[in-house]
């Protein structure tokens, strides 16, 4: 069975690099893992995750909204079982659409663990029994895992990672998360809003670091009256279960130690690249010194044939990252000169408020001196944002002091994570913050706080404010 690409890997990564050959005309096979395609994604990240998301929040402002917009519900009850079943109903809607791209494109599916058995050979050892492929190109899409901390093992049941929180058969009491990155405040919120008693520990000194810190207080302020307890500056040293109870032991920042006791830990601390038992030595792939496959600007490997793209290369752990990188992947393999330009991969974080971010923070361009201007236009300014009950968070735009040109937009608001693309679209063509401020936006949107900020950056002339 001798393909054009194969494609190690389902995910958002791998079946985009998939489909994107396959347009372009190779005959193309994906080689996946588990049992059903899609990856981390579909099945125990980007979707439920969101589907929780957004049926928790409902829940919440059932609880908590109602009489604010005028109308009394009354006794609202949690189906917690029922709330699973439609997220997992989400998972299969979205499996069956990766299903029938895979047959629209005719692209191969062969479900099992793939190794190489040399640089254009692969073995896959499937359920029933073992097949060999063979490939002129290779693609590696195998993404990452939940990395853990020195002392602190999950078990999967009261310790647990990311995969396991989405699939819990009881609202904890009460829930440990350690970590305050974008995962970590995602899940918090979950829980948070069906009930439970969170407690969150980050070892920086703010949340989802690397945001910006105007933004990453926002955030802060928003999780806090959620009822979430947040400890920056903290370190989590070890974690024991003990019957029912989970015990954490955490470093303050003075270096005393402090116990945090719930009955469930959530640990997330980040990922790792998965790559274990893909035998890249018989291929001549490199890793680095952190378990990344080593890659050159095309995203070739230390064997020029193989290419890998996603999680299991570093970089921001994004499943919009990753698919660009498959679509960049599969137009270098036919020829062309695509673009793929990684200051703008846009970051989001899908609390209540949202907060997304592209470009440079304000602290970046600080560090580097670069002369900038600043428009900062808050939501409670903003008539749409007023009607919805909404106001919290803000539009922040960084343009180059001399040539006006957006450096980086960072939104705080419910809407943030869909009006981050315009800053994107507008970055990709090097605008000026005059030019978006130029362009007329429809009202009463959210979008016009984008506007407005880049008034107050262009010229310190809002309108609103």
């Amino acid at each position: 069975m001798n393909y054009d690409v194969v494609v190690i890997g389902s995910g958002p990564g791998g079946y985009v690099a998939a489909i994107r050959c396959a347009q372009l005309g190779f005959r193309t096979a994906v080689v996946e893992r588990y049992g059903v395609l899609g990856g981390t994604c579909t099945n125990v990240g980007c979707i439920p995750s969101k589907a929780l998301l957004d049926s928790s929040l409902h829940y919440y402002e059932a609880r908590k909204g109602a009489e604010h917009h005028g109308f009394h519900i009354g006794q609202v009850e949690l189906n917690f079982p029922a709330m699973m079943n439609r997220k997992a109903a989400v998972v299969k809607e979205n499996l069956r659409g990766l299903n029938f791209l895979m047959k629209k494109n005719n692209i191969d599916i062969y479900h099992g663990h793939a190794s190489f058995r040399s640089p254009h050979s692969l073995v896959v050892q499937a359920p029933e029994k073992n097949l060999e492929l063979t490939a002129t190109r290779i693609i590696i899409a195998t993404g990452s895992k939940p990395a853990s901390l020195p002392g602190i093992v999950p078990d999967k049941k009261r310790i647990i990672t990311s995969t396991e929180a989405l699939s819990l058969s009881e609202v904890p009491a009460s829930l440990v998360v350690i970590g305050g990155g974008i995962v970590g405040c995602e899940m918090a919120s979950v829980y948070a809003r069906l009930g439970s008693q969170v407690t969150m520990v980050e070892y920086a000194d703010t949340l989802v670091p690397g945001m910006d810190t105007d933004a990453a207080a926002e955030l802060k302020k928003a999780l806090t009256e959620l009822g979430i307890s947040i400890h920056v500056k903290h370190r989590a040293i070890g974690a024991s279960v003990d019957g029912e109870k989970v015990r954490v032991t955490v470093q303050q920042p003075d270096g005393s130690s402090k116990l945090f006791e719930a009955d469930y830990c959530l640990v997330a601390v980040g990922r790792r690249p998965f790559t274990e038992g893909l035998h890249l030595e018989k291929a001549a792939v490199k890793t680095n010194e952190k378990g990344f496959i080593v890659v050159n600007e095309n995203l070739q490997t230390t064997a020029s044939h193989i290419y890998a793209i996603g999680d299991v290369i570093g970089g921001a752990m994004l499943a919009h990252k990753a698919e660009e990188e498959g679509i960049f992947v599969a137009e270098v393999l036919a020829g062309q000169k695509p673009h793929l330009n990684y200051r703008l991969i846009p970051g989001v974080v899908y609390t209540h408020p949202e907060v997304a971010w592209v470009g440079f923070t304000e602290q970046q361009l600080q560090q580097q001196g670069k002369a900038y201007r600043k428009g900062l236009f808050p939501y409670r300014a903003n008539g749409r944002a007023r009607a919805a009950g909404n106001t919290a968070g803000f539009v922040k735009v960084l343009a180059d002091e001399k040539t006006d040109e957006v450096l980086g937009v960072h939104i705080v608001n419910a809407r943030a994570a869909d009006l981050i693309a315009e800053a994107v679209v507008a970055m990709e063509f090097r605008a000026s913050a005059e030019d978006v401020a130029r362009c007329c936006h429809a009202h009463p949107t959210y979008s016009e706080a984008l506007k407005e900020a880049c008034l107050i950056a262009t010229a310190n002339r809002p309108i609103h404010l």
